[in-house]
């Protein structure tokens, strides 16, 4: 596996490879078995005859001013081995200082997606993602790029960056990967103390009584959905404070109308310092 430091060895093995089908998975470290299943995804899709590329990189413009950059962990010899583990022909580990100059002026925003859910409590989050997406992207030269279902509104904002700006890269979106009792893997469970991990999983079983309701009940009405998703969450997890809690057309992350497609619920809530985040398509 190739470990590649700096856009001038990235650039080295893009030119080798060239012909040879590229599958990006872009992550920020401190891998778990979720990010384990997006390279083995992309070792899938590329076949033994092409090239996994992960990318792990704190990306320092998508932290808010009241986010700790500096406290997001950083694992990095655990994060080779479980790319290697998995599939991964190279990482590409690049420094803030490799992919951003002290001067640089030019940066994406993003104006529709990113006003709701996650994005509306966290101004400029998604402008710093669609920057460093667009920017691996461009360094890479990718054909596909993997990303989890678990940040729904990533994966929707970045499939809007591919089609907006023309990108010649197929996204491909992974199933959220769950511990036993349905909490879906994250870096941040690390944090949840004994009696947050225990109430934790709630989120995941109001979410599959929303499904039921919509699949089986035929609820359609989105206040009563939320409603739902929010009187389970009372009661099975008292120690959460509920930051939203929404039901959107899995496209526009608006309100669903008659020409929605794919319903989404979506959640977030802190459990202790913990934000944690989970959602389902209805279908």
């Amino acid at each position: 596996m190739n470990i590649i430091n700096n856009i001038r060895q990235l650039r080295s093995w893009t030119s080798i490879n060239r012909g040879t089908r590229c599958v990006f998975v872009p992550t920020m470290g401190a891998l778990h078995e979720g990010h384990a299943a997006l390279v083995r995804a992309a070792r899938e899709i590329a076949g033994q005859a092409g090239n996994v590329i992960v990318s792990i990189f704190v990306n320092p413009t998508q932290f808010g001013p009241n986010e700790d950059l500096t406290k997001y962990p950083r694992t990095l010899i655990e994060d080779l081995s479980l790319c290697r583990d998995n599939g991964a022909d190279a990482i590409f580990a690049p420094k803030a200082e490799d992919l951003y100059l002290p001067d640089r002026s030019i940066q994406l925003r993003e104006t529709s997606l990113s006003q709701t859910l996650c994005g509306a409590s966290r101004p400029g989050h998604f402008d710093g993602v669609c920057t460093i997406v667009a920017k691996l992207f461009n360094l890479v030269q990718c054909d596909d790029a993997v990303f989890g279902k678990k940040d729904y509104q990533q994966l929707a904002i970045i499939r809007r960056l591919v089609r907006d700006l023309d990108f010649n890269v197929v996204i491909h979106g992974v199933e959220t990967v769950r511990e036993a009792d349905g909490l879906a893997m994250s870096s941040r469970n690390r944090y949840l103390g004994a009696e947050e991990r225990a109430q934790a999983p709630a989120l995941r079983a109001a979410l599959l009584q929303a499904r039921e309701a919509y699949v089986k009940g035929g609820v359609r009405d989105g206040r009563a959905l939320r409603q739902m998703i929010l009187d389970h969450l009372t009661a099975a997890a008292p120690v959460a404070r509920v930051d939203y809690v929404e039901i959107v057309d899995a496209a526009t992350l608006r309100t669903p109308t008659e020409a929605t497609g794919l319903v989404l619920a979506a959640v977030a809530a802190f459990f202790g310092s913990a934000r944690l985040i989970d959602n389902i398509e209805l279908k």
